[in-house]
């Protein structure tokens, strides 16, 4: 077939698939015939056939844990009011996805109280597409944590001696402690993964303390700790493990006393990147991306004094959150000064604490995923991916953290926390690329914490809605000619899917697919 023969078959089909789409769009205005007298057949109502509204539920009290629940009728939108109304055509960040770390504890645990099978169930389970969790992000340290059974660096030499030339740079202990083999096992089932890296201490032979705990960098080591993070780099390519972003430091305004850590204050890091780390970095392909900050929302002039430093601000791409202090409104803050930067929260931490006596679902949906996307987070990295009965293993810091899932070290029985169904909400219908769309802000005046997702690629609205009320409440929603209403049960979340314009849809891919799309 000629060139011209091709076009032409192209656009029947196209236009074939066009016209099934409008008769699909228009049958669902066409009027019901209801039964009549004998003598004639007349039209008594027009009830157009509307599409539905699928849902998926969880509440506190654990009854329902990302149950789906009957279809929701949708109707025209034959008044205005509505709790939450959907502007899809008012867009913000295009989101990067969802995850945890696989902290030293992690690994172990997965590799070493699993069998083989039970690790590539919950491995599929965790990182794999849908009905599973679709966690597509990761957060690794360089050398140690609290969360790892003893504390080390990648440059490790007897007390007194120095390393400038980093000859005696290793990632053996991240291979016995089990993290480059279960990264790996994970990006098998997800190549797509997004890993962040982060470091929380330099090797103590570069520190004033010349201790892995305590202490900051010596300003005479800050090229040669560059080298090392891009060592790094270079090691877990060689393991085909790439590394998406970076972060410099790991929560640089606390120095912790039990574990790994080292102060940074903004201009050591605005410098360290300006002159040494951008520059290694900028001409690398494929690059890795620059994170500052990686600590609490509670100082956000901490990353606005960086990103005021043009020499650094020109290498960073975006800034890192945690959750423990503050407001989620810093990152909103921050943004707004620097819009071009993206936002990401890589840590956070649920636990058995008081304060958790009721469970953990309803805070980390409104205050980690709701609120942290609507202050522009293009994705969002829980802490630790798995930890056992014991809050371990650690050898630090906290006592009473829960990872996304408990291992049981006895028997390998896995439960899935309030975290993994928070986070289930958003990862299993919010893909990687799909963009955050308008919605009312309900939260502080009616007790809906709410936000919007458009997936471009199959078309959906996502909405997430958090009932922080003890009590029932009924929500009606909104979006362009539609309406629909549920009651929410107390203290719950839902995630609700529809295709809003699933004809308009099929003429966009259509005619798309025409211009070889």
């Amino acid at each position: 077939m000629d060139e011209r023969g091709s076009e032409s078959g192209r656009l029947m089909a196209a236009v074939f698939i066009a016209l099934i789409a409008l008769l699909s769009l228009g049958a669902l205005y066409i009027p019901r015939f209801e039964q009549a007298p004998v003598r004639s057949r007349v039209v008594t109502s027009a009830r157009p056939v509307m599409p539905a509204v699928e849902l998926w539920l969880s509440t506190e009290d654990r009854r329902l844990q990302l149950k789906q629940q009957p279809d929701i009728a949708m109707s025209f939108r034959e008044q205005q009011d509505a709790d939450i109304i959907i502007d899809s055509k008012t867009t913000y960040q295009v989101m990067a996805g969802f995850g945890a770390a696989m902290t030293d504890a992690s690994a172990w645990l997965l590799q070493n109280k699993l069998s083989v099978l039970q690790r590539a169930a919950l491995m599929h389970e965790l990182f794999g597409p849908p009905p599973n969790l679709n966690f597509n992000m990761l957060r690794l340290t360089i050398g140690a944590s609290d969360f790892s059974l003893q504390p080390y660096t990648l440059d490790d030499v007897p007390f007194g001696a120095t390393d400038p030339g980093l000859a005696h740079f290793n990632v053996t202990p991240n291979l016995q402690q089990e993290v480059i083999p279960a990264v790996r096992e994970a990006l098998a089932v997800n190549p797509g993964l997004l890993i962040v890296a982060s470091s929380w201490s330099a090797p103590a032979w570069m520190k004033t303390s010349e201790n892995l705990i305590g202490g900051e960098l010596l300003e005479q080591y800050e090229s040669t700790y560059a080298d090392y993070l891009v060592r790094y780099l270079d090691a877990f390519r060689g393991f085909g493990i790439p590394i998406f972003a970076l972060t410099l430091q790991n929560e640089p305004g606390f120095t912790p006393v039990t574990y790994p850590g080292m102060e940074m204050d903004a201009q050591t890091r605005a410098r360290v990147i300006a002159q040494y780390l951008g520059p290694k970095l900028a001409s690398r392909k494929p690059r890795t991306h620059i994170l500052e900050w990686d600590h609490n929302w509670s100082h956000p002039e901490q990353p606005l004094a960086v990103l005021g430093n043009p020499d650094a601000a020109r290498y960073i791409d975006g800034v890192a959150w945690h959750c423990y202090e503050g407001s989620q409104y810093a990152q909103g803050e921050v943004h707004r000064a620097f819009p071009q930067k993206d936002v990401y929260l890589t840590e956070c931490s649920g636990g058995d604490w008081a304060s958790s006596v009721n469970g953990e679902l309803i805070w980390f949906t409104r205050n980690l995923l709701v609120l942290g996307t609507k202050q522009w987070a293009r994705g969002v990295i829980y802490w630790n991916l798995a930890l056992d009965e014991a809050h371990g293993p650690h050898f630090g810091g906290c006592d009473l953290c829960k990872g996304v899932v408990t291992i049981d070290s006895r028997t390998g029985a896995v439960t899935r926390n309030d975290e993994y169904y928070a986070l289930a909400h958003f990862s299993r219908f919010v893909p990687p690329g799909a963009v955050r769309v308008k919605s009312t802000d309900t939260d502080a005046e009616k007790g809906f914490a709410n936000v919007a997702f458009l997936n471009e690629a199959n078309g959906t609205l996502v909405l997430i809605v958090v009932n922080t009320h003890a009590t029932p409440r009924t929500i009606s929603v909104a979006e362009g000619q539609t309406r629909f209403e549920y009651a929410m049960p107390g203290r719950s979340v839902g995630t609700f899917v529809w295709y809003p314009d699933r004809a308009g849809s099929l003429i966009r891919q259509a005619f798309r697919w025409l211009k070889g799309g």
